[in-house]
């Protein structure tokens, strides 16, 4: 009989294959693990061999059912190992808190979000709302999600989702204010407002020399925007991503082909220390891919 420390395969093959699974990447599974890309194959082909199993089985390093289950196994290994005498959490389980912004959770994260669930069902996930601009949030948030400028001095921080807005109404609005030939159209009509998105760019691209509208109904929620732009209230400017789910359900449809950049972008940010924790790093990873 064997002895049991030549069955247990080496942490470096268990790590790569943890890592490959996670980012289906050789070159950014090498990257982060600072090995070669064949390493990082011939790792992998070794695990393989021990088990006696394939563990991936598409070029996309999609799982195999074998590699599935045995991915559950490796993290659940990895995490113990992680947990050094003395510390709390006894189990293999992992609660990562989330402040995000509403319409960017509604819009963007939760449709893609059983994509994180099913790669990681270790880790237990908690959303709680963040205020645009404010920059209001749960104080104990684990990871940070802001929509503004980008400058954020006091929190490490990565771009994770720029866009372009354009004007939407409702066809409602468009039959009774149309047609809309030329941006010029929108003169004397309800411009709705929201200091998330400001009017004033769009109107420069148009050759409109009009001022940032100072009066009518001001909304401080993207999703509350587009809802009251859905009921007929007015025309609003509107980012294209989180502006689909109206346009894709036809509540909501553009009045010109013009669009132009947002001045604010959405942004992960978190406290120096957090990337430590690899549940973490790992809704990191997969959000930066997931909404790029």
């Amino acid at each position: 009989m064997q002895p049991a420390a030549r069955r247990i395969p080496p942490i470096q093959c268990l790590l790569t294959f943890e890592a490959l699974a996670r980012l289906r990447s050789v070159t950014q599974t090498a990257e982060e693990l600072c090995v070669t890309p064949s390493a990082v194959s011939h790792r992998v082909r070794q695990l393989e061999q021990m088990l006696g199993s394939r563990l991936f089985g598409r070029a996309d390093f999609s799982l195999t059912s074998e590699g599935s289950a045995y991915l559950a196994h490796v993290r659940e290994g990895l995490g113990a190992l992680q947990r050094f005498p003395g510390s709390a959490s006894a189990t293999g389980r992992r609660r990562l808190k989330i402040a995000v912004t509403p319409t960017f959770a509604r819009c963007m994260l939760i449709p893609r979000l059983s994509q994180f669930t099913e790669a990681y069902p270790e880790i237990d996930l908690a959303l709680h709302v963040s205020i645009p601009l404010l920059d209001v949030v749960a104080e104990d948030a684990d990871l940070i999600v802001r929509f503004g400028p980008g400058h954020y001095a006091d929190m490490e921080h990565m771009e994770i989702a720029r866009d372009v807005l354009t004007p939407l109404a409702s066809p409602a609005f468009v039959r009774a204010h149309g047609p809309f030939a030329q941006p010029s159209d929108l003169e004397g009509l309800p411009l709705l407002r929201s200091p998330l998105e400001p009017w004033r760019g769009w109107f420069d691209a148009a050759g409109l020399d009009w001022p940032e509208p100072v009066e009518g109904s001001q909304f401080h929620d993207i999703g509350l925007l587009c809802d009251a732009a859905a009921a007929g209230l007015g025309v609003a400017p509107v980012r294209l991503k989180l502006g689909a789910p109206w346009l894709d359900n036809g509540t909501l449809v553009r009045l010109f082909p013009l669009d132009v950049p947002s001045p604010h972008a959405h942004y992960l940010c978190w406290h120096t220390g957090t990337m430590d924790r690899w549940e973490c790093a790992a809704f990191v990873q997969w959000l930066s891919q997931a909404v790029s």
